[in-house]
């Protein structure tokens, strides 16, 4: 928490010794039941949903994931953690034997869960069949707390005196068998999650923001997986630097070649062929094996092995006729860029500046950040087409089409309908 600006932060504040120094936080090396093997048997699955089932209070949640080695974001192990669970509290979960957690979602369906960055996390918990129906996240928590690091370990050690050790946070998940120091690792972070919890809510209360937390709370709860995105080869690193529709058709092709060798042997695609590859041979155009091994991001072994691939990807984007091409702009339903403005539309520049300075105001007066007191792109959507004809109501109704909760609608609304019709 950013102490120059929350002087009296209360319930969260670690007594200072008499040098007015913070004790130093204690170091958690080992979970205070013993790391616990991962849960990978039928029989030992239905063990640990009857222990989830028995215990009480919130259930600590968290997965681990092999982001950067894996295609895809599925969960590679799920830990949970509940107080008064017969044997421990923490259960480790190896999710790869089994086709779903139902089991485990049956036996905490009426319990609150406690994660941290949830809409990390959700999406793939979501695909073994765990669903909240209700949550606190401890990162969006601190966030609205106004602490300025919002990390776990940063969080655990401000709020809680205690430091978590996160050197296994990249690996990968998917090694089998998994080390018992990682094991350790995933274990300690669903330990302290539920008295983190109860600390960000005493200190949410004292600001008198535990009502905006659950708005907020509810929504990621009621949140849909991201819809496939129509081109997503447009997120290519790098790619502002193609700039013709016949670059960027090489650009498409050599993604769409990478993603298919990358899903059919299970691995994260720059682990197949790099961003910074893709875009060199879209600019350079190589026609044969010797020039595309001339250019030095396609040294590599693996690379080279795969330069056939590559050379009828650039073919085929090559052949296209003009029709075929996409195009330069990357289109999309929502305004142009923000540095556009000026030129496309000077009022509606004028309105986004007025509008800005308000969020950052209140950004300032609350102590949230400016992200998490109304979306950024939200703000510039209401500036680009202003409600007809121009009203609190219409503002207001506005920003609810767009996802904002009725805390934020409340704060912004009048600041920004201010912003809108000042000329």
């Amino acid at each position: 928490m950013n102490d120059a600006a929350n002087p009296g932060a209360g319930g969260t504040q670690q007594p200072e010794t008499p040098e007015n120094e913070p004790p130093a936080p204690v170091p958690l090396l080992v979970p205070r039941d013993g790391t616990p093997d991962p849960v990978d048997t039928a029989e030992a699955l239905a063990e640990a949903a009857a222990r989830l089932a028995s215990a009480a209070g919130p259930v600590a949640v968290d997965a681990e994931r092999a982001s950067g080695y894996r295609y895809g974001q599925r969960a590679y192990l799920v830990q949970l953690r509940r107080g008064g669970a017969q044997a421990g509290g923490t259960v480790l979960i190896d999710p790869l034997p089994f086709d779903d957690l139902a089991v485990v979602d049956a036996a905490i369906v009426d319990t609150e869960w406690v994660l941290h960055a949830a809409s990390q996390d959700l999406p793939c918990l979501a695909e073994l069949g765990l669903r909240p129906r209700k949550l606190f996240d401890t990162e969006l928590a601190g966030r609205l707390a106004g602490f300025e690091r919002v990390g776990l370990g940063a969080m655990t050690e401000r709020v809680l005196g205690r430091t978590l050790e996160k050197g296994h946070s990249a690996a990968d998940w998917s090694t089998r068998p998994l080390p018992v120091e990682w094991l350790t690792y995933a274990a300690l972070d669903v330990e302290l999650l539920v008295e983190l919890r109860d600390a960000l809510a005493e200190e949410l209360t004292r600001q008198g923001k535990q009502a905006w937390a659950e708005e907020e709370f509810a929504a990621l709860v009621a949140s849909k997986p991201p819809a496939p995105r129509a081109e997503p080869w447009r997120r290519t690193s790098g790619i502002h630097r193609v700039r013709t529709a016949r670059g960027l058709a090489r650009v498409r092709a050599l993604w769409e070649a990478r993603d298919e060798i990358a899903r059919r042997r299970d691995l994260a695609p720059g682990r197949v062929l790099p961003d910074s590859a893709i875009v060199a041979a879209a600019q350079a155009d190589p026609a044969d094996e010797r020039a595309l091994l001339s250019l030095p991001v396609y040294s590599g072994r693996a690379t080279r092995r795969l330069a056939s691939t590559w050379l009828d990807a650039l073919g085929k984007a090559r052949a296209l006729p003009q029709g075929g091409l996409p195009t330069t702009a990357t289109g999309g339903d929502g305004p142009p860029p923000a540095h556009r403005w000026a030129d496309r539309d000077p009022a509606a520049a004028g309105r986004l500046t007025r509008a800005k300075a308000v969020v950052t105001g209140l950004s300032t007066e609350h102590n949230v950040p400016a992200e998490n007191l109304i979306a950024p792109d939200t703000v510039r959507r209401l500036c680009w087409s202003p409600p007809e004809p121009l009203s609190l109501d219409g503002v207001e109704q506005s920003l609810r089409t767009h996802g904002a909760r009725e805390w934020q609608i409340g704060l912004v609304g009048p600041g920004l309908l201010e912003a809108l019709a000042t000329e």
